[in-house]
């Protein structure tokens, strides 16, 4: 089998039924499965998928594992030779899977490839970024945001300074669609389940780069993604930090604890 399509769904029931059909329509070309997994929703996913897709392989977590695990349990059940993450609120595009299978096919060093997401109205959005530093996070969550110095900095971070036209390696991007070759998974592991949801993609991505092989941005590979930055919403205020923030930022501390003193990310000459 050529791939396994993982959709993990948390009380987005409608958005699962539509990104099923749409998978369908648009990828034609490929022997792939769908397998969904539900974190203990409880929104009637399972009548909705036994009633409109009986055939796809659905699994019941029973409890809100959060985004890593939830994945996790999917690529466990996966027989594909190529895995894609697919958050439930991404539209495909015609014919954008397929391309991104014969990228990595083409390029045996790829070992996660990401497509170019775009929103609603037809800009692109930012999804590709060099890896975060505790600077960096300290820039984002406080007034020093605004300074120039931190502006600039943070404007490099989010790769701003290019057109997202034109494929390039990079150091991770958004989990919300990825496809990861199933034999370095074997090697280096699934999502850390350490961390509940955020950063789980950045820390994947760099344990790609650390086993030498490559992540890549390929923009002809097109996606509508329905974004929202709830974690970002909050100012710098800890009495008043909203959940995913919360989670957000528990998620950083794990990362930084886990990498504390490993000076090589993988991408480091």
């Amino acid at each position: 089998m050529d791939l396994s399509i993982i959709i993990l769904n948390y009380k987005t029931k409608g958005l699962v039924k539509q990104c099923i059909r749409n998978v369908m329509v648009s990828t034609v070309n490929l022997n792939y499965e769908i397998i969904v997994v539900d974190n203990d929703s409880q929104d009637g996913i399972e009548s909705m998928m036994q009633e409109n897709f009986p055939e796809i392989k659905f699994i019941q977590t029973g409890k809100n594992l959060g985004f890593a695990a939830g994945n996790n349990i999917g690529m466990k059940q996966a027989n594909g030779r190529y895995f894609m993450v697919l958050n439930p609120d991404v539209t495909v595009l015609n014919g954008s899977i397929e391309k991104m299978v014969k990228f990595m096919e083409i390029n045996t060093q790829a070992g996660i490839v990401g497509p170019k997401l775009i929103n609603p109205d037809g800009s692109f959005q930012v999804s590709c970024r060099t890896f975060q530093t505790p600077k960096l996070i300290l820039y984002r969550r406080t007034p020093l945001g605004i300074l120039p110095f931190a502006k600039s900095e943070l404007e490099k971070h989010l790769m701003l300074d290019f057109d997202h036209q034109a494929t390039r390696e990079v150091d991770w991007f958004l989990g919300a669609c990825m496809l990861i070759r199933k034999d370095i998974l074997d090697q280096i592991g699934l999502f850390d389940e350490r961390f509940f949801m955020y950063l789980e993609d950045m820390d994947l991505c760099r344990r790609v780069w650390m086993k030498n092989y490559k992540v890549y941005y390929l923009p002809e590979a097109e996606m509508v993604h329905l974004f929202e930055r709830a974690s970002a919403n909050d100012n710098w205020n800890f009495l008043k930090l909203n959940k995913l923030t919360r989670i957000h930022m528990a998620s950083g501390f794990k990362y930084f604890a886990k990498y504390l003193g490993v000076k090589n990310n993988g991408r480091d000459k």
